[in-house]
């Protein structure tokens, strides 16, 4: 008796199981089916107003119109095209491909060498005048209560970078205050001697990272060079940094994470343990650049506050600022 009854028991909860399991897959299908719909309506509406627009410009125009009309009409619809194709890439995510493969030139392969012959293996982003930005965990051994004491022993003896053809050392000028992987301190910035003909990657120190906001992540994935993965911005965490769904695989920690605009706004710095699509984003802050100021965008000026009627200002007071010379 006991037996069927156990029997029966585990029947009615694998029929449930597989109920819920069902509801919950036809409810995800139904709301991504809505938001594809969704998306696709403000997509139409887009192209039924570039259209329209269209239509008008090319209405026969008045015979009072002064010579260069048509050269006016034209830049009209450049511009206008310009204008829709910007909104339709916002809608949808995109970035354009030039602007991609130009970003791509940005970054280099990492190569740290340290004194046991092992090899780590990443990626980092070129910011100008010789200085480029990575992982302080790729560059410098990382403190482990846990490790042996061969491994507390290690050290990296040299550090290489590689684009093309070309190989050059970097040495490390800064770093964040990290001691374990995946901490809001585990940046690095690196500085090679001689000419870099890289394009530097533009800055962005503010970027919100609102939830859903589509982003671009370049890295050296497992070591076979620059590759090129998409993902949505997910959730902050309590430690400074930015959850996201994009291919976290060994050797991209470095690389650079990048919006719409092709701005530098984050470094790739880990992801969850077994699971290579959950991974963590650093964003950038004017504290990375504290030795290189310079290579940061200017803030904006502030405009002087008048004192109230009646009062004169006095003499301010203004803080020195440090000047870093580019090495």
């Amino acid at each position: 008796m006991s037996v069927r009854r156990v029997t029966l028991a585990t029947l009615l909860t694998t029929i449930t199981a597989v109920l819920f399991f069902s509801m919950g897959q036809y409810s995800a299908e139904r709301l991504l089916a809505r938001q594809q719909a969704e998306r696709d309506a403000r997509i139409d509406a887009l192209q039924a107003q570039l259209q329209r627009t269209l239509a008008r410009i090319d209405r026969p125009q008045p015979a009072l119109t002064s010579a260069g009309t048509t050269g006016v009409l034209a830049e009209q619809r450049e511009a206008l095209a310009v204008e829709v194709k910007k909104q339709l890439q916002s809608e949808m995510g995109l970035l354009p491909v030039q602007l991609l493969r130009s970003r791509r030139e940005s970054f280099v392969e990492l190569y740290a060498y340290d004194n046991q012959g092992k090899t780590n293996y990443g990626t980092a982003g070129y910011l100008g005048h010789g200085y480029f930005i990575t992982v302080k965990h790729g560059v410098v051994p990382l403190p482990d209560e846990a490790a042996s004491r061969a491994a507390m022993d290690r050290k990296i003896e040299s550090i290489r970078l590689s684009w093309g053809k070309t190989r050059v050392n970097a040495r490390v000028v800064d770093a964040g205050d990290a001691n374990v992987e995946v901490h809001s301190g585990d940046w690095a910035v690196l500085k090679v001697d001689g000419e870099v003909d890289l394009p530097p990657l533009r800055i962005r120190t503010d970027f919100p990272y609102d939830f859903a906001e589509p982003i671009f992540r370049l890295g050296n994935d497992y070591s076979k060079g620059i590759i090129l993965s998409t993902g949505y911005v997910g959730q902050r965490t309590g430690n400074g940094l930015v959850t996201c769904l994009t291919d976290g695989h060994p050797g991209v920690s470095g690389g650079g994470v990048l919006n719409q605009d092709g701005d530098l706004v984050g470094i790739p710095i880990g992801r969850m343990q077994g699971d290579y699509r959950f991974s963590f984003i650093l964003p950038v802050r004017a504290e990375m650049f504290r030795k290189i100021p310079q290579l940061l965008p200017p803030m904006p000026s502030l405009e002087p506050i008048a004192p109230p009627a009646g009062m004169v200002a006095g003499p301010a007071s203004v803080p020195a600022v440090a000047t870093v010379a580019v090495q």
